[in-house]
């Protein structure tokens, strides 16, 4: 199949699947059409465990996005796709391209929908053809309709068999939907790469390939390099220090300090906020020292020992901000905030592991970007299979915090635990509640394309 017919089909499907339908199981459905084809037409493209990995995400965050609907779902289905689309059309090129790529193809598909040359195979239009069409086509439709008039003012019954009749087609939203699908099948199949993306790729690898040019390398022009590592180890010690009194202090404030209940929630706040400030700032300083010859630098030994252990103080930094986020949770409740705390906690700690990794094995800033985006699209599908609003619910009711009616109300995803609780409580959400259920209402009512399947399967409300 020739990659104008794939467009053409996917938007003869995205057709069917949207027209006079809202976002729902049809995205899903669509998604999964999508991995299908990947998967069929370019099967020889399948060398490793990757691709077979994507394929199941792909198919996971689809059925994933059929069941919640939501927009963390929806990302994952759109990323496991797109990934598996570049992964399996232009291995060669790291993942972190995938995104400025979709905003380039997302602008000049725009423009290049009309140069047919580039997709459209060339056909040449012989003179037969022409008469042909004339002969066979033209003339008969034309004579056809001269005596459709003629014998219509003859006949009223022979006039209603052709006029008493309305499609009942909405054509403004049909033509709307068929440019959307064709856009996105064509910004899809017949992606654009441009060369410098190739020419810069080499620029993203996890290793250096000119060790002799790059050890020699110094970061400014004014500083030899025996002056630059100098520099770097005073920073660095100077850093450790103040670090350790951080830490000192960070803790004590913590766990020692009588800190009153209404001031602990702005207290955690501000200093969460300090030690996500504190890692990206020593994930930052350890890119610049370490981008490119001090990683073979024989007297940077020194320099290499302070900066593992810069790495190694501000694990314990995290782990402090663990620890004090989980007493905030144990005192006020779980929220999608404080979930949140714990998701960009456990990153930074595999984050500061790769720049461990990344010091230790030698490796480019590049190799650091790589490995992390995989862990941030794990992260996403993680939040789009799992239900955080019901979990929040339950573990808050359990332990008796933050169920209050409004707050409840607000979350997703959590109606069962909710309703069985404000029934049992005979409690009301108001104005949040009524909005909640008239929501769920609505998508229960929805046509099968445009339902998430998660609304279906609630239990009735209990008067």
């Amino acid at each position: 199949m020739k990659k104008h017919q794939i467009i053409f089909a996917c938007t003869a499907v995205f057709i069917l699947l949207f027209y006079n339908e809202s976002v729902g199981i049809n995205l899903s459905i669509f998604g999964v059409v999508l991995t299908l084809l990947i998967s069929y037409f370019f099967q020889e493209k399948f060398v490793d465990r990757s691709h077979l990995v994507l394929v199941m995400t792909s198919i996971l965050s689809c059925f994933a996005f059929a069941w919640y609907g939501d927009a963390a779902s929806f990302f994952a289905l759109a990323l496991s796709i797109l990934f598996l689309q570049f992964k399996t059309q232009d291995g060669e090129l790291k993942s972190v391209q995938v995104f400025p790529l979709i905003f380039l193809n997302g602008i000049t598909s725009l423009g290049r929908i009309f140069l047919f040359h580039q997709w459209l195979p060339e056909r040449k239009i012989h003179n037969d053809f022409a008469k042909k069409f004339v002969a066979f086509v033209v003339i008969p439709v034309i004579f056809l309709g001269l005596f459709f008039i003629a014998y219509s003012f003859g006949s009223n019954h022979f006039a209603s068999l052709f006029t008493d009749y309305q499609l009942d087609i909405n054509l403004p939203q049909l033509i709307l939907v068929t440019i959307l699908g064709f856009y996105i099948s064509f910004s899809f199949w017949n992606y654009w790469v441009p060369d410098v993306c190739y020419q810069y790729n080499s620029k993203l690898s996890n290793d250096f390939t000119n060790i002799s040019e790059v050890k020699n390398q110094s970061t400014f022009s004014f500083l030899d390099l025996d002056f630059e590592r100098k520099s770097g180890e005073i920073t660095l010690v100077l850093l450790n220090i103040m670090l350790l009194v951080f830490i000192g202090t960070y803790n004590y404030e913590q766990f020692f300090e009588v800190v009153e209940k209404t001031n602990l929630s702005a207290d955690t706040h501000e200093r969460v906020n300090s030690v996500i400030f504190s890692i990206l700032m020593a994930v930052g300083l350890i890119m610049f020292y370490f981008k490119g010859g001090f990683n073979f630098d024989e007297k940077a030994a020194r320099l290499k020992k302070l900066a593992k252990i810069w790495i190694v103080l501000n694990g314990f930094l995290i782990l402090s901000a663990i620890i004090k986020n989980s007493e905030y949770i144990s005192v006020f409740g779980l929220t999608y905030k404080r979930l949140g705390v714990y998701a960009f906690l456990i990153l930074s700690i595999v984050g500061l592991v790769f720049v461990f990794l990344k010091i230790k094995k030698q490796k480019t800033n590049s190799y650091l970007v790589n490995n992390m985006i995989w862990y941030f699209y794990g992260t996403l599908l993680l939040c789009s299979f799992v239900n955080w609003g019901n979990l929040i619910t339950n573990y808050n009711i359990s332990v008796n915090k933050c169920t209050e009616p409004k707050f409840l109300s607000g979350l997703n995803f959590n109606d069962d635990a909710r309703r069985e609780y404000f029934l049992k409580n005979n409690l009301n959400g108001g104005y949040d509640e009524s909005s909640r259920e008239e929501m769920i209402l609505n998508y229960q009512n929805e046509s099968f394309l445009s339902k998430a399947l998660y609304y279906e399967f609630l239990n009735e409300k209990n008067k």
